[in-house]
């Protein structure tokens, strides 16, 4: 059986598009939570020495397929849309998979000033931080109109319910900007934000959101808006 190796459900973006992915897909899959601690990023870290055992990065998440480790979102992503072609995680379409793909590589490597300003925090309501980050940070208004433009775009052309139609890799790869467009109430038009309670409502997520929603870790550096939990 896969074994995938994720960090905190509460935090972890990173880790959240694979285990959507796996789990709203249906292929079965071993968790293995690597918690978050104060010290994440300390070579001798608890976190780092569990991780570093399959992955050399020292990162999450890890997808362990018989021996095979691949890490990378992106990797796991290809590595199970191979694995599991019956499951059809990219559109069936060649032009779509390829946009599909696209735009699952500019959030991969982008969007910077929106995950930089609003980290996910899937438990908290920060509605006056979103507020005074708006305000504030140019880099995350240009983000989130670039989503807004590109949701809008797929969403129309593929006429829904998810960016192509059925649920694909694409939505598993955005469904951390809709916890942080959500948690932060970043304003987006009604129809993206009918979008955003629609992949809140599928299986996969939902089940992710609760098992987030249970935790009661507190990590200082991903809480730059609150002193506890």
């Amino acid at each position: 059986m896969l074994k995938l190796y994720i960090g905190n459900k509460n935090y972890s973006s990173w880790s959240m598009r694979p285990w959507v992915l796996l789990k709203q897909t249906g292929i079965a899959f071993e968790e293995v939570m690597v918690r978050f601690g104060d010290d994440t990023f300390a070579a001798n870290s608890s976190f780092k020495q569990a991780i570093m055992a399959v992955n050399p990065g020292g990162q999450v998440p890890v997808l362990v397929d018989d021996g095979l480790a691949v890490w990378d979102t992106l990797a796991i992503a290809e590595y199970a849309a191979e694995r599991f072609p019956e499951k059809q995680l990219w559109p069936q379409d060649v032009k779509a998979r390829a946009r599909a793909r696209s735009v699952c590589a500019e959030m991969h490597a982008g969007f910077s000033g929106l995950r930089n300003a609003c980290p996910m925090n899937i438990e908290a309501s920060l509605p006056q931080v979103g507020a005074i980050v708006w305000r504030d940070q140019p880099a995350v208004r240009a983000d989130v109109q670039r989503i807004v433009s590109m949701w809008s775009e797929l969403l129309t052309e593929h006429k829904g319910p998810m960016l192509f139609g059925n649920f694909s890799i694409a939505d598993a790869y955005f469904a951390p900007v809709c916890m942080r467009l959500k948690s932060y109430a970043l304003p987006v038009p009604a129809h993206i934000t009918d979008y955003i309670q629609r992949v809140c409502a599928l299986p996969g997520v939902k089940a992710w959101i609760e098992d987030a929603l249970a935790e009661n870790d507190f990590v200082d550096f991903d809480e730059p808006y609150r002193i506890k939990r």
